[in-house]
């Protein structure tokens, strides 16, 4: 296989600069407190409670609010819509005491009504407004439906959540944004369409989304926490990476997400003055099989191909210093990370014997879905995809690449209708469950799945339920080690890599701060400062 240098060439730069030298020096904007950000892809939609997908859920981030949030910078747990609670003796009751006063930004009350209103579309299939969504996602991926007993008003500023068992990772999980507190005089006004009229607490307010160019969110200035320091915020959307970094290098935008190794290196060069931030990922790429398919059904199968790959070579190649390969599907640097498990060796003679073994001695042809989108753990998926099917060709299995448009490529896997598809995970709480449970339980493996690997070993998804009842977290840890073993043997996938985040910024950007789980936030935020 070949595949390109870990460092630009010449001729590499020479081609890519040659484009930008004659880009006009396009204002960022009227006002010095708008701040345009680039992304990677557009929003599938702006519900907070329907999406999985980051392009997403960093607009909600912005728009809505939980009981619990995160901490700037960490997966500590802050109160949020709640100034406190208290949780029972017996770890069941959840009692969350709201803050006064705050207001949606359509002026109606944020109280009990609201929160209560905001997880039972979730939760109750009798609920008006559950049937606004084809699936919640997150709700059942992260096995709410199972878990929750009850959800109840105590007074106007009180809310209780009874649980079925005890819980380790309930509180992270209603940190997440799919436990956002929204509306209900939007969602029953705009009913399905709340997807692209999104109403909440949060610093920003939204004002317009123009599909495939931007979405405008401007200040809430009666935002519980404090004016923003920002009067407006755009996320324009560059699915083409060259594009976006051109944007960036020109001054259209003042921040550009997921840039490449090699447009890091770029804009070092042309854009000395600008800064770049850089954090390790919280997260996986890997290539899911469709354990349900063909030749994937068999692990020997998988065995082979998880040889047949060479992840060495496409970390320089294709990451250039900003990851490294991924053995087991959660990143070492979590709790629970289990280090006594070896890697496949890269062995292209050994996984041609396993496929002999499996029945296939002359391989065979299959399907590889790669993503249309720079994700934080995959910059380009493509150029993966492409040195997968040499390696893959080089042990006889001969792979057509595919690919879709976002929205549509999440929903085709989702259902299943890939025999290999590319994809990743950035974790949203520091917890295990979130990358096991939520990636690889057979809980999760039914379409819409979470699960796109479909896989469903019994003992792996009894292991990791009872791993959400033990809270003691030595014994967690220990049941996600066991896990891993079963999962690494059964190999439903082949991971690739753990990323390194960068994040260029004009040098006017003050304040941001990468999340560990990919949020982008923009609250304290600022342009010059000010």
């Amino acid at each position: 296989m070949r595949l390109i240098s870990t460092s630009v060439s010449v001729a590499a730069l020479t081609a890519i600069l040659s484009g930008i030298a004659t880009l006009p020096q396009i204002a960022f904007g009227q006002s010095k407190s708008v701040l345009i950000y680039g992304r990677g892809g557009d929003s599938v939609s702006l519900d907070p409670a329907k999406e999985t997908d980051g392009e997403s859920l960093n607009v909600c981030d912005n728009i809505f609010d939980t009981l619990v949030q995160f901490k700037d910078g960490t997966t500590e747990i802050e109160p949020g819509l709640a100034q406190r609670w208290d949780v029972s003796s017996n770890g069941l009751t959840y009692t969350f005491h709201l803050r006064q006063n705050v207001k949606f930004h359509d002026g109606t009350p944020m109280n009990a009504d609201a929160v209560v209103f905001s997880l039972l579309r979730q939760h109750d299939a009798k609920h008006e407004a559950f049937k606004f969504a084809q699936m919640w996602s997150y709700w059942q991926d992260m096995g709410m439906d199972k878990l929750v007993a009850a959800i109840e008003k105590v007074d106007e500023k009180t809310v209780r959540i009874v649980l079925k068992s005890p819980s380790a990772p309930f509180l992270a999980n209603m940190a997440m944004s799919f436990a956002s507190v929204v509306s209900p005089t939007a969602v029953r006004k705009h009913k399905q369409e709340f997807a692209r009229n999104p109403v909440g607490t949060g610093p920003f307010k939204f004002v317009s989304w123009t599909k495939n160019e931007k979405v405008v969110l401007d200040a809430f200035q009666e935002f519980w926490g404090g004016q923003p320091k920002l009067a407006r915020v755009i996320f324009r959307s560059y699915p083409d990476s060259a594009t976006r970094l051109n944007a960036f290098l020109a001054k259209e935008i003042h921040m550009m997400n997921l840039p490449t190794p090699d447009q890091v290196n770029v804009i070092r060069l042309k854009r000395p003055e600008a800064k770049i931030i850089e954090e390790p990922a919280m997260n996986v790429a890997y290539l899911a099989f469709n354990t349900t398919k063909g030749p994937f059904a068999n692990p020997k199968v998988r065995q082979a191909l998880n040889m047949a790959v060479n992840k060495e070579a496409i970390i320089k190649g294709v990451y250039a210093g900003m990851g490294i390969p991924a053995v087991n599907p959660i990143p070492p640097s979590l709790w629970g990370y289990n280090t006594t498990i070896s890697p496949y060796a890269f062995n292209q003679g050994k996984a041609k014997q396993l496929l002999a073994e499996a029945g296939y001695p002359k391989g065979f042809e299959s399907e590889l879905f790669y993503l249309p989108v720079s994700r934080p753990y995959m910059p380009d998926a493509k150029r993966v995809a492409e040195a997968i099917q040499a390696d893959f060709k080089a042990v006889g299995v001969k792979v057509q690449l595919t690919t879709h448009e976002w929205a549509v490529y999440l929903d085709k896997t989702k259902r299943g209708e890939h025999p290999m598809a590319l994809m990743g995970w950035t974790g949203d709480n520091g917890d295990p469950d979130n990358f096991l449970n939520v990636l690889l339980s057979g809980d999760n493996a039914k379409p819409p799945a979470s699960n796109i690997a479909f896989y469903d070993n019994q003992k792996v998804t009894q292991i990791l339920r009872d791993a959400q009842k033990v809270t003691v977290q030595n014994k967690r840890a220990d049941l996600y080690r066991q896990a891993q073993k079963l999962i690494h043997q059964d190999a439903p996938w082949i991971p690739i890599a753990h990323s390194r985040v960068a994040m260029p910024m004009d040098p006017k950007v003050q304040g941001f701060i990468l999340q560990p789980n990919g949020s982008r936030r923009f609250f304290r935020v600022s342009l010059n400062g000010k």
